[in-house]
């Protein structure tokens, strides 16, 4: 069972209880130990205790806001020279995806032709990405946390996980309503 907020494992029932018809049904009221997010869930045989799920202590989630799973089309443009010197310049766009994303950056896949391997593995690297939520395209400049090659010879691509550095204030609203879109459509129920 996952929690529909932040897709975290760690769940525990909740300390209100749901209703007595829901509960007699197996549906319950439960809790994310990972965002505090409290939701229904069926557990018919009541393998959630209310005892917080121990965490593994090596593994610290550090996570700021919910991270969603998408697929949504992206541009991908490298930028090169500094911003302190006031001449920057970007590479023609590559197509990418959205894989995943929440407030404070995004995870993008792409092949990656167009660009030196210098460029996308630099930790701080900057990318100039476009994004086509489904109403709206947003644009931000981001800083390249960590990298992964995915897959083998020519269907290989580029994982990028990138924290937003830059992005206009009229984006960033469009991306906080998608986003609060994103979490109200999530269901109430998890079936496993």
């Amino acid at each position: 069972m996952r929690c529909p907020r932040c897709d975290g494992e760690r769940i525990q029932r909740d300390y209100d209880n749901a209703r007595t018809v829901a509960r007699l049904a197996g549906l319950h009221k439960l809790l994310c130990n990972n965002c505090g997010h409290v939701f229904h869930g069926f557990d018919p045989l009541r393998k959630l205790a209310r005892a917080p799920a121990k965490g593994d202590p090596q593994t610290k989630n550090r996570r700021r806001s919910p991270r969603f799973r998408t697929h949504l089309p992206a541009a991908i443009s490298s930028i090169t020279g500094t911003a302190k010197g006031g001449k920057v310049s970007y590479s023609a766009p590559s197509n990418g995806h959205c894989e995943a994303i929440n407030e404070f950056g995004v995870g993008l896949s792409l092949v990656g032709s167009r660009f030196s391997e210098d460029q996308l593995t630099g930790v701080g690297s900057l990318l100039f990405v476009r994004i086509h939520l489904p109403d709206i395209s947003i644009e931000a400049v981001v800083s390249v946390l960590n990298h992964q090659r995915v897959g083998e010879g020519i269907k290989s691509k580029w994982f990028l996980g990138a924290k937003f550095h830059q992005i206009s204030d009229e984006d960033k609203a469009s991306l906080l309503a998608y986003l609060q879109k994103r979490q109200e459509d999530q269901p109430l129920g998890i079936f496993e």
